[in-house]
């Protein structure tokens, strides 16, 4: 069945008015679905979230700080409250963020956060621990009323920026590397538990000898001994060396003396003894007193016999 010209021209009018008015009713529906999401998107990102890598921004202004997990059930309970409490950081002029402590090992170890969730006050730069309610309304209130004034704030020796907090934060990132390492060993490559702990075991010995010689090289590269870098220190070296080849010739010379003075009197002492002995015996009746007799025996002698001449004289 035939159709006029007329017609068929009226149709393809119509087609493509109906086309065109359907892709403005797409781009009507899409606007208002962009209109209506922007406001929800602004919401979230009222929410900031702190990281390792920009950490430090919360030393200027004011900020209220949440530390979480997300398999922490009391966390859990409180993201809805933080999240509305969030909308109002800008009112107030306050950030309001959040930290993922699973993620970020290290910021749990500069905070020191040992119970979660875990909140902290920040205004620049001086931190307190809030210990209130935890409500939407305890919120604002702590800031609008300046409750955080009654708080003791953190010691400088424990905050996030010292030294102290910031061995502690490289430690909680070792730990966390060496736990994801034991991770990677057990479960992906298969390796017994035992046997992770000997490899982790015998890396850290390793490691710590070469932290050693490391250490002894800088400290002697630093600070070198006086003796070494001292010019005349080989002559004095040497000196001192003679000095001792000196004083050891002379006491060998000493120990030599006492040797033969030792010798000396022992044959003294020899002479000595043969002429006492001489003296005990006497020389008897009729023999000649030998040559080498001294004086003075003799003369005792002559004495002790001119004595008994007398006595028998006085008997008679």
């Amino acid at each position: 069945m035939a159709y006029p010209l007329g017609s068929r021209s009226g149709d393809a009018m119509l087609s493509l008015s109906w086309r065109s008015n359907h892709k403005i009713l797409m781009c009507y529906l899409v606007l208002a679905l962009h209109l209506t999401l922007q406001p929800v998107s602004a919401k979230s990102s009222s929410l900031k979230e702190v990281t390792d890598g920009n950490w430090q921004d919360i030393l200027e202004g004011e900020w209220m700080i949440e530390f979480f997990a997300p398999w922490c059930p009391a966390c859990q309970q409180l993201q809805p409250v933080w999240t509305e409490f969030a909308d109002w950081g800008e009112d107030m002029g306050v950030n309001i963020a959040k930290v993922d402590v699973t993620e970020q090992p290290g910021l749990s170890g500069r905070f020191i956060i040992t119970s979660l969730p875990t909140i902290y006050h920040c205004k620049d730069g001086v931190f307190r621990r809030y210990q209130g309610a935890r409500t939407k309304d305890d919120f604002l209130s702590f800031i609008d009323e300046k409750r955080w004034q009654a708080i003791e704030p953190v010691s400088s020796w424990f905050g996030p920026s010292s030294f102290l907090m910031n061995t502690m934060s490289a430690l909680f990132k070792l730990s966390m590397f060496i736990r994801r390492c034991h991770n990677y060993l057990t479960e992906q490559l298969g390796i017994p538990v035992w046997g992770s702990y000997v490899i982790f075991g015998l890396a850290t010995l390793f490691s710590g000898l070469v932290l050693g010689l490391i250490l002894v090289f800088l400290a002697d590269f630093v600070f070198p001994s006086r003796r070494f870098s001292s010019s005349d220190y080989y002559q004095k070296k040497q000196s001192i060396e003679q000095a001792r080849l000196i004083q050891q010739l002379e006491d060998e010379q000493e120990a030599d003396g006492e040797e033969d003075d030792e010798e000396e009197d022992e044959e003294e002492d020899g002479e000595q003894e043969e002429v006492w002995r001489r003296r005990r015996r006497g020389s008897p009746e009729g023999r000649p007193e030998p040559r080498g007799q001294a004086l003075p025996d003799q003369a005792l002698r002559k004495r002790v016999v001119a004595n008994r001449e007398e006595q028998e004289d006085e008997d008679i």
